[in-house]
């Protein structure tokens, strides 16, 4: 009994010895973590696709997984034969994020749906006219400036220049989205005067090209031009509202006259402040966004949508791009006449 109240006080003492020993945490102030910096509003723009000096071929993986969940499963037509898209992702000018995700998404869709087969390039020296004879359409994949010219090389640069439009008008099919129209034309810079176009017969072609941009993530309003399209059925002549950035075309590059109107934004429900930031603003109110032309005995689609990596990812509007990509390779008849006499 007695060893038992010694062992008892010695344990006590201890604990005693400790308490005194160790400082007390009550009165021991908490540290104050650093404060962490404001994050950086997300504006939706990624950096370019380029890194020293080279163009990035690879997509975010999640912007894959979101688009792979969202693409048609069914094409609109039945190709009349096996199909080759070659798409084009070489940009001369401003980089877009977006380019490795296009490219992915036009062949998926051909994947998916069994609508044709693609090979994506990153190299302008493909366009030539022994290497485009095994293809159907050509995808322009948001391609700036004077994507197919070679500043050291000025036969390639004509000879490439010559073999895409000999492609197109003896009867196959040019594609462009986005960043396409921004292209073979001077400085949009310029506060004084709008751009002109330093290729007429691909400014032609392609049906217009770029003079300004309302900045992503510009609220638009789309109105159906052609509700009786094959190319617009997807829409149920419904007017719908989207968010991109988007391209207006310089006033006398884009005429009705000479393209058929698909989409257009429905100008008289944009505001009056964004109204405002247009610079050379077009006397006609006239902002198309997709449209189909001939071209000799070929076709040409252009979806001046595309900028950011959400569009991909839009099931309705992937359903347009591949119903434009089938009218380009000749599957899917359409009625191309220009919408103005």
């Amino acid at each position: 009994m007695f060893e038992g109240k010694c062992a008892r006080f010695a344990a006590a003492s201890m604990a005693a010895v400790c308490l005194i020993a160790m400082p007390s945490l009550a009165q021991t102030p908490a540290a104050t973590p650093p404060a962490r910096p404001a994050p950086e509003p997300y504006n939706g723009n990624r950096p370019q696709s380029i890194k020293d000096g080279v163009q990035i071929q690879k997509a975010y993986r999640e912007d894959m997984v979101a688009m792979e969940d969202a693409i048609p499963t069914k094409a609109p037509a039945t190709p009349k034969q096996p199909r080759k898209v070659l798409v084009l992702c070489k940009a001369a000018g401003f980089v877009h994020s977006s380019i490795p995700l296009a490219a992915e998404t036009v062949k998926a869709m051909g994947e998916k749906t069994g609508a044709y087969a693609t090979t994506i390039s990153y190299d302008s020296a493909d366009i030539t006219a022994a290497n485009l004879a095994q293809y159907d359409a050509i995808f322009l994949d948001s391609t700036t400036l004077a994507f197919l010219d070679d500043a050291n090389d000025a036969a390639a640069t004509e000879a490439r220049r010559k073999a895409l439009m000999d492609f197109v008008r003896g009867g196959k099919g040019l594609v462009g989205i986005h960043a396409a129209v921004d292209t073979y034309h001077t400085s949009s810079r310029s506060e004084d005067s709008a751009p002109t176009g330093t290729w007429p017969e691909f400014n032609t072609m392609i049906g217009g090209y770029f003079k300004f941009h309302w900045v992503y993530p510009q609220a638009l309003t789309v109105k159906i031009d052609d509700p009786k399209s094959p190319l617009t059925a997807m829409f149920h002549g419904q007017e719908f509202q989207i968010h991109d950035e988007t391209y207006t075309m310089v006033q006398d590059s884009f005429s009705r006259k000479r393209v058929h109107v698909l989409t257009s934004i429905d100008y008289s429900k944009m505001s009056d402040e964004d109204k405002a930031k247009e610079k050379f603003k077009r006397t006609d109110g006239d902002y198309a966004l997709s449209w189909i032309r001939h071209e000799g005995k070929g076709r040409v689609f252009v979806e001046v949508l595309g900028h950011s990596e959400h569009i991909y990812a839009n099931t309705p509007m992937m359903e347009h791009v591949l119903a434009g990509i089938q009218y380009a390779l000749g599957d899917l008849k359409a009625d191309d006449s220009p919408s103005a006499k």
